[in-house]
């Protein structure tokens, strides 16, 4: 659906939620603030369905779980598309491992977080880059191709960190209990080391980090992107400040 506002066409934003919560509330709040709004309808519509029963995306593709988390996402996709969204948006980077077979079920245009950021970087003249994310992100190797498509090299953090980080985003962010902030820097520096010119943030539980705490510079939030691009397709002005994203 589109809605006129001052003869300017704005675009409705679905928004498939739950996956986290707090990182859809998170990406909500990044949507508002990066809008550039002197009163509250100039702001871009959406319609959030939050639904946090979806099976975990990492345990499925880890093969954990034959709980299949495509059925439940495509659902809510076709339901917001139904009412007419002009896009869809996944606060949720595991979730595009289905991302193609998503796009052939739903009608609405889904934006693609994970082609949006490999161009980001490369026009941003990236050429090695280090990835943050899920286990099952990594081992579902869409985003380091994605990446690898757009001409960027991709390192990703050895076992040991990488298990630091995983229990970082789900005992930590998704339990909404403490964690170590000290383990996210040991993954930083390994990154950094191993000359990784900017590090991706390739989890939307990552962003209540950068959100939260100063990082330091060299990082690229990914549901930053997404939600740089959900502003711009649906419509909105966008802040100068978040024209570059690169901290």
């Amino acid at each position: 659906m589109s809605l006129r506002e001052g003869g300017k066409i704005t675009k409705e934003l679905g928004v498939i939620g739950g996956l986290g919560p707090l990182a859809t509330a998170c990406f909500i709040e990044m949507v508002v603030k990066m809008t550039d709004a002197r009163v509250d309808r100039e702001h871009i519509p959406m319609i959030i369905y939050n639904k946090p029963c979806i099976p975990d995306r990492t345990n499925f593709i880890l093969g954990k779980s034959k709980d299949n988390p495509f059925i439940e996402i495509a659902e809510i996709g076709k339901a917001l598309a139904g009412q007419g969204v002009g896009y869809i948006a996944i606060p949720c980077v595991t979730a595009y491992f289905f991302y193609e077979q998503l796009c052939k079920e739903i009608e609405a245009p889904i934006i693609d977080m994970i082609g949006e950021t490999a161009r980001y970087l490369r026009e941003s003249g990236i050429g090695r880059v280090g990835i943050m994310a899920t286990d099952g992100t990594i081992a579902g190797g869409f985003f380091k191709k994605g990446l690898e498509e757009q001409g960027i090299e991709v390192v990703l953090p050895s076992v040991s960190r990488q298990k630091l980080l995983m229990n970082i985003i789900y005992n930590g962010i998704k339990a909404n209990m403490p964690f170590a902030m000290e383990d996210f820097k040991a993954v930083k520096n390994e990154l950094l080391d191993a000359k990784a010119e900017v590090i991706i943030l390739g989890c939307t539980e990552l962003s209540i980090i950068h959100r939260d705490y100063d990082i330091g510079p060299g990082f690229l939030d990914a549901m930053e992107v997404l939600a740089q691009k959900s502003v711009l397709l649906c419509g909105g002005r966008l802040k100068k400040e978040f024209l570059s994203l690169i901290t």
